[in-house]
């Protein structure tokens, strides 16, 4: 057992099965979370949850730790621990990826609009269930397809409707703000090959020689959901001053059935 196995399985022992709303009425043979109770909160199977507890799994991706600091209850401060142990959010050159809880809950409780929340690369970490009913659910998504620039420019969400116009504003404005975290993180090896990947794109290489810098704020796009139609959104970009995260929140344009659309996916 290593320090990151014996840290969840601590964890686990410690956490009342009634405040994640799980019946506590049967004996147990220790107090808290059984395994497989865990792996279901988490999202993952028990078998791996027993492996990180014995040390004998590799290191877990910082979706799994975000997924079992949610099923644990954890502290911002707890979740940053288990981030650490897991490799992640150590060196100061490389890009953060973990979301506070008070984040989450911001983002969980933004029941009537999409919310989302990307990292500095604008690869995708959190979102609230608006957002997969309108885009489509991206849990179920690549690693790849998790990433705006790449699903931006290989054309990869097939519910998103843009203007020429937009889609010229927006995909400048993405890579100016790709260049801006590339001066911020210049070792960060996963923007190093982020680049090189899209530099592959026409659109994206004329638009990287332009050499602009600045933080992408605001878009517009419109949602072709299979159910209701179209969806025109107004996208407005919050940045996090510390953890360089983005908040990204979907409004209804107005003076459109956006609103009435979005109440019915809701």
């Amino acid at each position: 057992m290593n320090d990151l196995g014996a840290t969840l399985r601590a964890w686990r022992e410690r956490t009342d099965p009634d405040a994640v709303g799980l019946p506590n009425a049967s004996r147990r043979r220790v107090a808290g979370l059984r395994r497989g109770e865990l792996a279901t909160l988490a999202g993952i199977s028990s078998e791996y949850v027993a492996r990180l507890e014995q040390g004998r799994a590799g290191t877990p991706s910082a979706q799994v730790c975000a997924a079992l600091a949610r099923a644990l209850r954890l502290s911002d401060d707890e979740e940053a621990h288990l981030m650490r142990l897991a490799g992640f959010a150590a060196a100061p050159d490389r890009i953060p990826c973990r979301i506070p809880g008070s984040m989450r809950r911001v983002i969980d409780h933004l029941g009537d609009v999409p919310a989302a929340v990307y990292d500095a690369a604008w690869r995708l970490l959190h979102w609230n269930r608006l957002f997969a009913a309108v885009f489509g659910d991206p849990a179920h998504c690549s690693a790849d397809d998790r990433n705006a620039l790449i699903v931006q420019f290989e054309s990869r969400n097939t519910r998103v409707r843009q203007t020429d116009t937009e889609r010229a504003y927006f995909e400048q404005s993405l890579v100016a703000d790709l260049r801006a975290t590339s001066a911020r993180y210049p070792n960060e090896p996963d923007v190093a090959a982020l680049i090189t990947r899209m530099a592959g794109n026409d659109r994206f290489r004329r638009l990287w020689a332009l050499g602009t810098v600045a933080l992408h704020e605001s878009a517009h796009k419109t949602a072709l959901h299979p159910d209701v139609g179209p969806i025109p959104l107004d996208s407005n970009v919050l940045t996090t001053r510390n953890t360089d995260l983005r908040l990204v929140v979907l409004t209804p344009r107005p003076d459109t059935t956006a609103r009435e659309k979005l109440d019915r996916l809701g």
